[in-house]
């Protein structure tokens, strides 16, 4: 992977009167039958792909359970995707199949690949409009590592398939996301406040399509964000809860 940390730019921005790039929109509130776990708003959702996809790195994936289980991770690794490039779902038309993805934002778009494995996105931007970010990786508490590196092992780890795609980012759907934990983001203000960057920003993983779009910028497929990991280093994921 490109290690190389650079500042998302992004051409897709958010409809006029739609939330910012600022972090305040996504101010949470209380996720009912989730404790003290708050809820990422619709507002958080309502911008960019290439905005919102950063802002999720390092937010929490949560999942509850028929038998009254909770999951809970943190997402590390997302991708950007915007109707306007042939690698978007929505590029050529819309369908049944994508439906979803064309909103309203804050919904959870999820679609198989290759006939087996099922992709886990978040529908962003506004209604009509083609725009979403993949969650790539997630990393758990107390798991190996590559327990959910990778959309294929995201989705079976938190036991998510076509049933959620449409379904709202609400606690009362049994999934949904939540703000980064305290921890970590103080750990993310530190970081700033001495220079260094929590996220790196590369291409994305298997994107060829639209590469040609603007052949002296890399900047239309520099859409994939991780935390960068090599900065926390190897600390126990248990410290960011």
């Amino acid at each position: 992977m490109d290690t190389k940390r650079t500042r998302k730019t992004g051409r897709d921005q958010p409809p006029e009167g739609a939330a910012g790039s600022s972090l305040a929109a996504s101010a949470p509130r209380a996720a009912p039958g989730s404790g003290d776990v708050d809820l990422l708003t619709p507002a958080f959702f309502a911008r960019g792909a290439d905005q919102v996809g950063p802002d999720l790195v390092g937010c929490q994936l949560l999942r509850r359970f028929e038998d009254g289980r909770c999951l809970r991770g943190l997402v590390v690794e997302t991708e950007a995707y915007c109707q306007s490039e042939p690698a978007c779902h929505g590029h050529r038309r819309r369908s049944p199949s994508n439906d979803t993805l064309f909103g309203p934002p804050g919904r959870f778009y999820v679609y198989v690949s290759h006939g087996i494995h099922h992709c886990v996105n978040v529908v962003t931007d506004r209604e009509g409009w083609a725009n979403g970010v993949l969650l790539r990786a997630v990393a758990l508490a107390g798991e190996p590592e590559r327990t959910a590196a990778g959309p294929a092992l995201l989705a079976r780890r938190f036991g998510l398939d076509r049933r959620q795609d449409g379904q709202p980012v609400d606690s009362a759907g049994g999934v949904w996301l939540a703000p980064r934990p305290p921890a970590l983001l103080a750990w993310w203000r530190q970081q700033q406040l001495q220079g260094q960057d929590p996220l790196l920003t590369t291409t994305r993983i298997g994107i060829t399509r639209g590469v040609e779009l603007h052949p002296d910028s890399d900047d239309d497929i520099r859409r994939a964000t991780a935390l960068a990991t090599e900065s926390i280093n190897d600390e126990p994921w248990e410290k960011w809860w």
